[in-house]
């Protein structure tokens, strides 16, 4: 089984990405969200892979968080979602607001996902409220992972929360984009200091 892949990203499609690692090409299905994100062909990527047998082939789905690798295989259990069915669910929404919508049992929300019925969407909160993470647990728990390594990289807590706030205003949510944009923050401000 495949768990990770770091490469060099090699082409871009609407449904999938090919990654070269070690001579060979990965062929990489990912949601639309993850596709626009990634970085220019020749960069190298960092996915989570959920790889996916069947009698007939071996499929790759990559991820760029825990969270959303552990959100798919979740909804692969549920009864008439398969992994093109559960993508597709992942493509339509982000997945703090997939997981806001069954907090707090949005339908509507979840039927604007193309492909998702009111029955699947029904099906969906009713199998899943007890079975994935609150949105406000990930949230806590991806910041204070991220603030305790800003810490360990020696800057102040309060300095270091304030730009981690502002980096997830921006919309960065995993640790390391979260870092990244942090970091960005926090050297801007220090060569400001200086001057």
């Amino acid at each position: 089984m495949i768990g990770s892949l770091r490469g060099k990203l090699i082409s871009r499609r609407p449904d999938n990405v090919i990654i070269e690692v070690g001579g060979i090409g990965y062929q990489v299905n990912v949601p639309l969200n993850i596709l626009s994100n990634m970085p220019d062909e020749g960069e190298y990527v960092f996915l989570h892979i959920y790889t996916h047998v069947r009698e007939d082939a071996l499929q790759l789905y990559g991820f760029t968080t825990e969270d959303e690798k552990r959100i798919f295989i979740t909804l692969l259990g549920i009864t008439g979602i398969g992994p093109k069915m559960a993508l597709n669910i992942l493509s339509g929404i982000s997945h703090d607001d997939f997981l806001h919508a069954i907090e707090t049992e949005d339908v509507a929300l979840l039927c604007r996902i193309p492909g998702l019925g009111k029955k699947t969407a029904h099906r969906l909160i009713l199998e899943l409220r007890e079975k994935l993470p609150s949105s406000k647990d990930i949230k806590n728990r991806v910041f204070e992972d991220t603030l305790s390594a800003l810490i360990n990289l020696g800057y102040k807590k309060s300095v270091a929360q304030e730009s981690l706030e502002k980096a997830y205003k921006k919309g960065h949510k995993d640790i390391e984009s979260l870092l990244k944009e942090s970091l960005k923050y926090l050297t801007g401000n220090i060569r400001e200091e200086d001057r």
